[in-house]
């Protein structure tokens, strides 16, 4: 029988072939193949309204037609915006950051108005709500996981918080310490904790907000560390309890060691939602009494200072990748 019909799938010599050259690789870097896909969906639209910002706060506030911006100023808007003389510190009387020849240890904070400085709140707001987030969720989580009677309705009482919506809790807040409303105003105000208007006082009303934000979002920490602890094998702990290892030292030997990447990945994703805080303050106070980055964001645009809402929204992005940058290089530290 001739054999000069046969066929093969054997590529020509020197040719290049496909399913060869992924035969050849690793099974994470073919995973990562498969992968590239999504990452150049993800990254169009991650990188392109980022890129676009970038675009538009180089650029005057003033709009001309639908698409055309105000003429090309370069960075001018950033300069004004860290100095405090740009559109968006005049239309709210309050810089993005302080002026640099203020007196303090670190310029980019304002040791005499850190309550009226939209870095500063924002930045305060970020870390007093998740460091006490983290401390109740773990306290939480520890408590869930434990098997005793009527362990699901506690549950349900630590979820109900996270689920309601943030308008409602921020009316429930708001009438909460309403002076004339709310029962807790007098005491706090007796104790010298909060003054007779708390709403009105950038102050008091940011302690509110961090309280607020804290209520509701502890169940949401506590979610995410539960599974972390839940995922730690229990004979560890068996293992520990017959070598004679005492609560507290299983707890620092074992599940603190096991569940620490699990609570720097959800430290991770709150700080990230704390940066972008604006639905509590808007409704719980306003944005002039506590001026985050996102309510400047917010009050620019809709006062069409498209230039300055554009650089303060950049900015805003820029320190969130900083802080995910943060995250992400103390997590592998972890990790190793």
């Amino acid at each position: 029988m001739s054999t000069d019909n046969r066929q093969t799938n054997t590529a020509p010599s020197g040719g290049f072939s496909l399913l060869g050259w992924t035969e050849q690789l690793s099974e994470t870097q073919f995973a990562y193949l498969l992968l590239v896909p999504t990452f150049l969906v993800l990254g169009i639209i991650a990188f392109w309204p980022l890129l676009r910002t970038f675009q538009i706060s180089l650029h005057k506030d003033a709009l001309i037609g639908a698409k055309a911006f105000g003429s090309f100023v370069a960075l001018q808007n950033y300069q004004q915006l860290l100095t405090g003389t740009g559109s968006v510190a005049a239309m709210l009387s309050r810089p993005f950051l302080p002026d640099v020849t203020l007196s303090g240890s670190f310029p980019f904070v304002d040791v005499k108005n850190v309550f009226t400085s939209a870095f500063s709140v924002t930045l305060i707001f970020a870390v007093v709500s998740v460091a006490f987030e983290t401390v109740i969720g773990f306290g939480q989580a520890l408590v869930l996981d434990q098997n005793f009677r009527g362990r699901r309705w506690v549950r349900v009482a630590i979820i109900v918080p996270w689920a309601v919506p943030v308008v409602i809790q921020g009316m429930i807040f708001y009438l909460l310490f309403q002076p004339n409303i709310g029962f807790v105003v007098g005491p706090l105000h007796q104790w010298g904790l909060l003054s007779s208007t708390p709403l009105s006082n950038s102050q008091d009303s940011l302690f509110i907000v961090i309280v607020a934000d804290i209520w509701k979002t502890s169940a949401f920490m506590a979610l995410l560390i539960l599974a972390g602890l839940q995922s730690i094998d229990r004979g560890l702990y068996e293992v520990a309890e017959v070598a004679g290892a005492s609560p507290w030292q299983r707890f620092r030997q074992i599940t603190l060691p096991l569940v620490l990447p699990t609570v720097m990945v959800a430290m991770l994703f709150r700080s990230i939602q704390a940066m972008r805080v604006f639905g509590i303050i808007n409704t719980v106070s306003s944005c002039s009494t506590v001026p985050s980055l996102t309510c400047l964001t917010y009050t620019a645009w809709s006062q069409r200072l498209y230039g300055s809402s554009a650089t303060v929204a950049f900015m805003t992005a820029a320190i969130i990748a900083l802080l995910v940058g943060f995250y992400i290089f103390k997590y592998r530290e972890e990790a190793v």
